[in-house]
């Protein structure tokens, strides 16, 4: 499946995101869409990733032409979730218009694989980044790099596109 990178837009969040902001992310995706974005990319992990498929899942019926784009990084990523969240991530892949899966198996890299996928076929981010260090930390500062649009929906560093003297290295 094709995308046109400038009316993309991906999502990162924390793994521990457990439904914080649902009506926030919700604003967030129709705004977006309303500025003419079509594509939402979901690296579909636990936590704000599902949240955020299922906001683009709810919103599809009334935003004509959004489209969400499962990117796994690897084939059976969820076979070590809960039977809970195994489920809702099966649904969300068999409701996703397109799935991209970037590797056969589980290898060394493969989640920064798919988190620079996200951030190089992506205009805006959006992201719940609280500032702690891990994967959504990485792909946050990647995106800052390649001067993407952020909309960080975490309370405590919410900003868009914030100052990436914010984030000194550690």
């Amino acid at each position: 499946m094709e995308t046109d990178r400038l009316h993309t837009a991906a999502f990162t969040g924390h793994r521990d995101y457990r439904d914080d902001a649902p009506e926030a992310l919700r604003q967030a995706v129709r705004a977006l869409y309303n500025d003419g974005v079509r594509d939402f990319l979901c690296g579909m992990a636990v936590g704000f990733d599902l949240a955020a498929a299922e906001a683009v899942v709810a919103l599809r019926a009334t935003c004509p032409g959004m489209r969400l784009v499962a990117v796994l990084p690897f084939a059976g990523q969820s076979d070590r979730f809960t039977p809970d969240e195994e489920l809702r991530h099966a649904r969300l892949t068999a409701e996703a218009d397109a799935c991209i899966r970037l590797a056969a198996d589980y290898g060394r890299g493969c989640y920064h694989r798919r988190n620079d996928f996200l951030v190089s076929h992506a205009a805006v981010l959006v992201a719940w980044y609280d500032g702690r260090k891990g994967g959504t930390q990485y792909t946050f500062r990647q995106a800052l790099r390649k001067g993407l649009r952020i909309v960080n929906l975490a309370p405590t560093l919410r900003a868009e596109t914030p100052d990436p003297e914010l984030f000194p290295s550690r």
